[in-house]
């Protein structure tokens, strides 16, 4: 999704995500989070609001980043680790040098990437090999549910740039990363993708 359309929904979005992660995405926000290395140096994809920093480890280093000037506005006002950085930046071009991160993750990334194989090359260049990629994504599910989200995305694309039907552990898969281990939560509609560079 355009970081300007992000801009436009930032001030309603943390109030939107309340009833879900009260349902399940905090859970799965926090158990995402502890498939990172203690002590690691982390790169947060698309970070938004900020919805992630209460389950960051409080000796967490790195940098969170978010192309929606809107968004980094309300993630600047939570509490984070004191030695986590927010920098505006898109997924796909990312400002740091080569190996600059033991591990990376993003919630709720990867379905509104324009480019998506763009942002899978960037987290291999920048996490060092053998680094951890963690993803909490809703993807198309199997089954009868799959050609459901097919007709959805009809609708999400045009409308919000979001991709209801994508298929995000293979795309890692298929752009360089190892598939370690996938976890499908509500009828498959949402992964936990465990990766490595």
């Amino acid at each position: 999704m355009p970081a300007r359309t992000y801009d436009d929904l930032a001030p309603h979005y943390d109030k939107a995500m309340r009833p879900l992660d009260r349902w399940f995405l905090a859970r799965l926000r926090a158990t995402a989070l502890r498939y990172l290395p203690e002590g690691a140096r982390v790169l947060e994809l698309g970070a938004g609001t900020g919805l992630n920093f209460v389950f960051y480890p409080t000796n967490t280093v790195g940098v969170a980043t978010e192309p929606s000037s809107g968004m980094l506005r309300l993630a600047r006002e939570k509490e984070k680790p004191d030695r986590v950085r927010l920098i505006q930046s898109c997924a796909e071009h990312l400002p740091f040098k080569n190996n600059s991160f033991d591990a990376a993750f993003a919630t709720l990334v990867f379905c509104s990437l324009a480019r998506p194989a763009e942002a899978f090359s960037e987290l291999r260049r920048v996490v060092k090999s053998g680094g951890p990629v963690i993803l909490l994504e809703h993807v198309r599910p199997s089954g009868l549910l799959g050609p459901v989200f097919d007709l959805l995305n009809l609708i999400t694309v045009p409308l919000f740039d979001d991709h209801f039907n994508r298929r995000t552990a293979e795309e890692a898969q298929a752009n360089g990363l190892e598939l370690v281990k996938v976890e499908r939560s509500l009828l498959g509609i949402i992964n936990l993708i465990a990766c490595r560079v």
